[in-house]
């Protein structure tokens, strides 16, 4: 392999288990309160058990949070600041944001902050928090928010005109290795008003608690060395060792402990005062006595009070090591940082070398959003279930949220969805953020995607566990379709063939694969069902809870997924059997499955039910009630174009070294022609490259041009979830009930899932992802024989590579500068964004505005939207 950064050199060494250097690295979760795991109420009630108010004051049972933080890989030291502007009612020392009953919209963090740089060692890190200089508007973001409804956006915090002075504080925290355990730290804060302003600065380290939950050998501790000169700390720790914190000469040093302000949350008295809160007390009611009057605790601060002329910036230095070092911040501590953050350069150059400069900016923020997100996430549910010492949840939780899932231990670093909004991991999420992280690190990827197959994930029936919420629920089967786009990209990035990867992932997926046969396809008639399949709210009622009227909804999405998840096996297995044979009994198998799903869904036979609807040139779920009846739910959505992403093309090269799938393979189109139509293989022939296909080649040209019509899902930004052609709302009656849709291009107007997702018409990107890949596959086969007509009502006819790159280029166009200087994500907010000090600043969103591109949900999804970096690699391939 060819190492092409010094970064890569870094990667080799940690693989080949020559240095840890991952031991360290952006682990701490933004939000850890109302979360699942912290819940022990009687009502399942996660939001208001453990909300916002009560963060600053409760002992954390299964993880921590804070601003621009890193931990160790099981999250047991932890480090981040800590600001108060003087004016303030509480101390800034974790993100803040509305509980998901408080949001119009569901929950919504209400803060300004950016993942500039990153890398996959972590060797230097870049995060931007911009921090008001007036009083945080805590307040008016909850009641203006609750005045809001469904058809209202967001109330977001540069609505409340906080910035329009630039009375702020621009906070960047920069993280270098020095070596793997060797942390060289520095916070700069820059002062962007017209007058000078004060802030105070804790730069924060703190143990996570165990002792008072599990119990530990030894307590913990971080202790003063004494010297106001030379000032350091050092942190003894059983679990992960001894370190040392060195750090600039401060106003004051804090000490408390990381436990639980009894009198305050659940009023009884404390054992003593040295509780979490106690720095926040201090600092606001400026009495320090208390916090200084310890030299070692559980969490420790060194204090700085900055007074920032107007303009000017000021600079805090701290260092993170396993020995205690005579000058920590010489020459040397800048030559070090200065030497990384080149070196950062240099990596990400050679990720983005093709892509023009300005796509390369949009590519290193998706990817630093990516790495920031690497969270550590502990969840043991049997332990959560029954509680520990002296802690016992309620008696109801034996049989309620995720008690069939005992067999779930959750202790790994894990790519998070988003680390305020989602933190905890979403299995199809995951798949989705693999794809991106392969060009980064392969081998992360990889052992990521594998994670998800291990018995401490799986269950014993072969389920992967869904989300945090419902880990019942059903995501798409995605693994195998990311495990293959993992592969490859490895293989194109450093001619490195997998096959031990493939195997692991075959094997344990071939599991997963008996579930879905045995429990969402209750007829029988490979026609699967699944739910909302993390679609949300995309069917006219919540698909995940009950059916009305009794019935079962055979769904086009689920049928097509499974479809997709065959051919994927399917592929897997093709690639491996050309190394062993074994495999080849696997690929016919498979090949098999995936004939009686597509004759399932088609059903081209004379007078059979069909999900097609050769009228409307559409696949439609379709309800069937228990009296026999079916009715047709005519919702125009992607779930009904997804049949369209079942296609594989075999190469003719890689047939001829596998006869006896060759000759499998025919056996099937010549005895199943005998009763049905329909083969699933397109022009067959011995000389040429074979095509299976969920759709006949006249139905997937129907399909295509539908989603080339911008009347229906083309946007200038990308494919929409939901057809336009949804303006008129859509009605169906169930049992003397009428459900509805309408096309609704950016938040959601209905409670389904919270509200906090909407699937009824905006952009998302994974799903375009998939599309486009889609089209090159068919392109791989048709090449210049398959051409369309790009727009549906425009005059270029295109092949279908060619559509997939202009697809693709309305996707990008949402993070680029318009000829105004202007990117559509950033819509309402273009005033603000022409500023000196936001322009170049992307925020990657959950989904966009299906009319203007605006970011919408989720502010920090770097996790899947961060395909838009694949997007940009490949157009310029």
């Amino acid at each position: 392999m060819n190492l092409p950064s010094e970064e890569h050199n870094r990667l080799q060494q940690h693989y080949s288990n020559k240095k840890d250097w991952l031991k360290w690295g952006p682990y701490l979760s933004e939000r850890q309160w109302g979360t699942v795991r912290e819940d022990y109420s009687e009502n399942g009630d996660a939001w208001n058990y453990l909300p916002h108010d009560h963060a600053r004051s409760r002992a954390y049972r299964w993880g921590e949070d804070g601003i621009a933080g890193i931990s160790d890989r099981y999250c047991n030291i932890c480090f981040g600041i800590a600001l108060w502007n003087r004016k303030d009612p509480i101390l800034k020392e974790r993100l803040f944001g509305l509980t998901g009953p408080q949001g119009n919209h569901g929950e919504d963090v209400k803060e300004l902050y950016y993942y500039l740089e990153n890398t996959p060692t972590h060797s230097y890190m870049k995060h931007l928090y911009k921090y008001p200089q007036n009083e945080f508007p805590y307040t008016k973001l909850e009641e203006e928010s609750r005045k809001r409804g469904k058809r209202d956006s967001e109330y977001e915090l540069l609505d409340t005109g906080i910035f329009d002075t630039n009375e702020y504080f621009d906070v960047y925290t920069e993280y270098a290795k020095g070596e793997a355990e060797d942390l060289l730290i520095k916070i700069t804060i820059s002062n962007r008003a017209s007058v000078a302003a004060p802030v105070v600065l804790l730069p924060t380290m703190w143990i996570r608690n165990f002792w008072s939950f599990t119990g530990m050998p030894k307590k913990p501790v971080i202790k003063s060395n004494g010297d106001t000169d030379a000032p350091y700390v050092s942190i003894d720790h059983t679990y992960v060792g001894n370190y040392f914190l060195h750090f600039e000469k401060p106003s004051k040093l804090l000490f408390t402990e990381n436990e639980t302000n009894s009198e305050r949350i659940f009023n009884f008295g404390n054992d003593h005062p040295f509780k979490k809160d106690l720095f926040h007390d201090a600092v606001i009611n400026n009495d320090y006595s208390l916090a200084e009057k310890n030299k070692e605790g559980t969490k420790f601060a060194p204090l700085y009070e900055l007074d920032i002329p107007a303009g000017q910036t000021k600079t805090i230095k701290l260092r993170f090591a396993k020995s205690i070092l005579e000058s920590p911040f010489d020459d040397s501590f800048d030559t070090l940082f200065s030497k990384r953050v080149k070196e950062s350069n240099a990596f990400l150059e050679a990720i983005t070398a093709k892509s023009v400069k300005e796509q390369q900016k949009i590519q290193r923020q998706a990817f630093a959003g990516l790495l920031w997100s690497k969270q550590y996430y502990n969840y043991d549910v049997e332990q959560w279930l029954h509680g520990d010492d002296g802690h016992t949840p309620p008696s109801n939780r034996k049989n309620g949220r995720n008690s069939g899932w005992t067999t779930l231990r959750n202790h790994d670093i894990l790519l998070m969805p988003d680390a305020w909004e989602y933190p905890w991991f979403a299995a199809w999420d995951s798949a989705f953020h693999c794809v991106t992280y392969a060009m980064l690190d392969p081998d992360f990827a990889k052992q990521q995607l594998l994670l998800f197959t291990k018995e401490w994930y799986m269950a014993p029936n072969g389920q992967i566990p869904a989300y945090e919420w419902n880990f019942s629920d059903v995501n798409p089967p995605v693994q195998a379709w990311a495990a293959i786009q993992v592969y490859q990209i490895e293989q194109r990035m450093t001619g490195k063939k997998d096959l031990k990867f493939l195997k692991r992932m075959f094997n344990k997926l071939a599991l997963n694969f008996t579930w879905w046969v045995n429990r969402e396809d209750s007829s029988n008639k490979n026609i699967f069902e699944g739910g909302f399949l993390g679609l949300d709210n995309i069917g006219v009622f919540d698909r995940s809870n009950g059916v009305p009227g009794g019935g079962i909804l055979e769904q086009v999405d689920g049928t097509s997924w499974m479809a997709l998840y065959c051919l994927n096996m399917l592929e897997m297995a093709l690639e491996i059997a050309l190394e062993d044979e074994a495999f080849e009994d696997m690929a016919i198998k498979y090949f098999g499955h995936f004939v009686f799903i597509a004759e399932a869904l088609n059903k081209l036979q004379e007078g059979a039910p069909s999900a097609w609807d050769e009228k409307e040139g559409f696949f439609y779920d379709t309800l069937i009630l228990p009296d026999g009846r079916s009715i047709p739910i005519k919702v125009r959505s992607i779930s009904g174009l997804l049949s369209i992403t079942a296609v594989l093309n075999i190469k003719k090269e890689k047939l001829d070294r596998l006869p006896r799938f060759r000759s499998s393979m025919e056996w099937f189109r010549k005895y199943r022609a005998k009763t049905l139509k329909y083969t699933v293989i397109e022009e067959y022939s011995l000389e040429k490259d074979v095509l299976l296909s969920l759709v006949p080649r006249k139905r997937l040209h129907t399909l295509i041009k539908t989603i080339l019509d911008e009347s229906e899902f083309l946007s200038d930004y990308g494919i929409r979830s939901l057809s336009k052609r949804h303006e008129n709302p859509y009605y169906v009656q169930i049992n003397e009930t009428t459900y509805c849709i309408n096309y609704e291009p950016a938040e959601s107007t209905t409670n389904m899932f919270g509200g906090n997702s909407n699937w009824r018409g905006p952009i998302w990107m994974p799903m375009n992802y998939l599309f486009i890949n889609t089209l090159k596959e068919y392109h791989n086969h048709f090449k210049d024989d398959l051409k369309f007509t790009y727009p549906s009502n425009g005059n270029d006819r295109l092949d279908l590579k060619e559509i997939a790159n202009k697809i693709s280029r309305r996707l990008i166009s949402i993070f680029e500068n318009d000829e105004h200087g202007d990117r559509p994500v950033n819509n309402p907010y273009q005033k603000k964004y022409r500023d000196e000090n936001f322009k170049d600043l992307i925020l990657f969103f959950e989904y966009f505005d299906g009319n203007n591109g605006r970011g919408v949900g989720a502010a920090h999804q770097t996790g899947w939207t961060a395909l838009v970096a694949n997007l940009i690699e490949e157009i310029n391939c």
